[in-house]
């Protein structure tokens, strides 16, 4: 634009559009500094899934343990009719987006062919040996859409090396075998498991180890990243000089599914010694993200017991649970362990599916995509980051406020009268974890009521109520380290009462 007149004309225009909008282009505002930590790509998509599942099978299932010692005999491990596909579709049915294969747990035992040790499926009965469990699994998640993950347990029951540097170079080998030959892996689970008795190649006796050294975990991280640079890598912390370094997500500090509350997206890398307050609570101001992920299992056990067969958990009891761990920005990942033919039980299935059913029937109508969104404040007065945008169902736009004002609070109103059971919350991750505190009131007898506050947000934060009809819904910024950044304010109804008192 060399022309002096042409430049003039366009400013012109350009001004003359900004009056129309309402808002001077000089004053286009520049969105918001990230605050602390903020996850990396590998993170943000691993926060998206929220939901998945545990596949725990191999020959535990047929010995009717929870732990193998390490000396079974492949010779044991037959299922009848074991199918995948069914599997996937049981888990799908719930509603889940992935599946983490146990691919071998402490007894060493490997459901894929393994060429560094002959205790695998190869030396089963089933598929006369030609069989390859984690490659069907694969598949049918493939087939399905689902994400694929794989469990490898660091310890190692039946290999005579473990405890020495050897078992070392044989786990590395085995986590390429299966980060090459099977597509792409989502997530790599590693327990913490950390020694004890076992067979140990017949050895037999006790070997312990130190969990942070013994593994050489910095050497397997970079294995992962070389090999699958997406896949999130679940606990397999260690210390660098003072240093703690943590992975991609951690465990959520119970085996019930539960998160604490708040539950912050941040650890402390100056941390001594971390316990389990510190694991279902994240720390505040930590300086790594590092969310959470809570575990539990359909039944009692973690393996396939036919005593356990009326003992698997209800819908209600599963929707419990992913409030109290999604719904507090964690992810959550149910175990579902196939039982001696190779499939899901009935029973599982069945509770899987009206699970399933329930959460899409719950989730599924955003009441709030009608509302008149209000907020007291706009950064820079600028739409890009307007209140619309809590209501577009979209996790990359959100309503943002200018930098001073960290206490603002949004309105929800509505034309006609809504009843809602289910307020959902979403802070845009990508500029960290803004806010602290929070409160949801509600109009009733022409004034606000408070009915609902809490500490953090974050990837998710859902607020189960009783039921609540109302015209407009408040949501008050209490507290902030940063201006706030919220992707999300969503309604609900619950198409079945499920008996749940207020609880944010």
């Amino acid at each position: 634009m060399r022309n002096p007149l042409f430049r003039r004309f366009a400013a012109c225009l350009i001004a003359t559009l900004a009056i129309l909008s309402n808002r001077p282009a000089a004053f286009a505002a520049e969105p918001p500094q990230p605050y602390g930590p903020v996850p990396n790509e590998r993170q943000l998509k691993w926060h998206e899934l929220e939901f998945y599942g545990f596949i725990h099978f191999t020959v535990n299932t047929f010995t009717d343990r929870e732990w193998g010692f390490g000396d079974e005999s492949p010779s044991v491990f037959n299922p009848t009719a074991f199918d995948a596909d069914q599997i996937v579709r049981a888990c799908q049915s719930g509603g889940m987006k992935g599946l983490i294969l146990t691919a071998k747990h402490h007894d060493g035992f490997c459901l894929w062919p393994s060429k560094y040790t002959e205790h695998s499926v190869k030396n089963s009965p089933w598929k006369e040996g030609r069989g390859d469990m984690v490659k069907e699994f694969a598949a049918a998640c493939a087939k399905h859409g689902l994400k694929f993950g794989i469990y490898l347990s660091p310890w190692d029951r039946n290999h005579a090396e473990y405890g020495r540097p050897g078992y070392v170079e044989y786990y590395k080998n085995q986590i390429r075998e299966l980060l090459t030959q099977y597509g792409p892996v989502f997530e790599m689970w590693f327990d913490g498991a950390s020694g004890g008795d076992g067979y140990y190649g017949g050895q037999g006796g006790t070997r312990n180890i130190d969990y942070n050294t013994y593994y050489d975990w910095k050497g397997v991280r970079a294995l992962i990243r070389e090999l699958q640079p997406d896949c999130a890598i679940w606990c397999g912390q260690y210390r660098e000089g003072d240093r703690l370094v943590w992975a991609d997500c951690v465990w959520g500090g119970s085996e019930g599914g539960d998160v604490g509350d708040p539950c912050w997206h941040t650890r402390d890398s100056n941390q001594v010694n971390v316990g389990i307050p510190e694991y279902q609570h994240g720390q505040r101001d930590g300086d790594v993200w590092c969310p959470a992920e809570g575990d539990v299992s359909i039944r009692p056990g973690w393996f396939y017991h036919a005593s356990q067969d009326h003992q698997v958990k209800s819908p209600e009891q599963l929707m419990a649970i992913y409030l109290s761990c999604v719904g507090r920005g964690a992810n959550l990942i149910l175990n579902v362990p196939p039982d001696r033919r190779g499939q899901v039980h009935a029973n599982d299935v069945k509770s899987l599916h009206e699970f399933g059913r329930l959460l899409a029937e719950t989730l599924g109508h955003d009441l709030a995509r009608t509302a008149n969104p209000i907020a007291s404040n706009v950064r820079g007065q600028d739409p890009t980051f307007g209140p619309g945008n809590l209501l577009d169902a979209r996790r990359e736009t959100y309503w943002a406020t200018d930098d001073d004002v960290t206490t603002p609070e949004v309105v929800l109103e509505f034309a006609e009268p809504v009843t809602f059971h289910l307020v959902r919350l979403r802070e845009y991750l990508p500029l960290g974890q803004r806010i602290d505190d929070w409160a949801l009131d509600v109009w009733q007898d022409d004034q606000w009521r408070e009915f609902a506050k809490s500490s953090a947000i974050g990837a998710c934060r859902l607020v189960r109520s009783t039921s609540r009809t109302t015209t407009k819904i408040r949501l008050r910024i209490t507290k902030a380290a940063a201006c706030p950044a919220l992707a999300e304010f969503s309604l609900f109804a619950e198409p079945v009462r499920l008996g749940a008192k207020d609880s944010p």
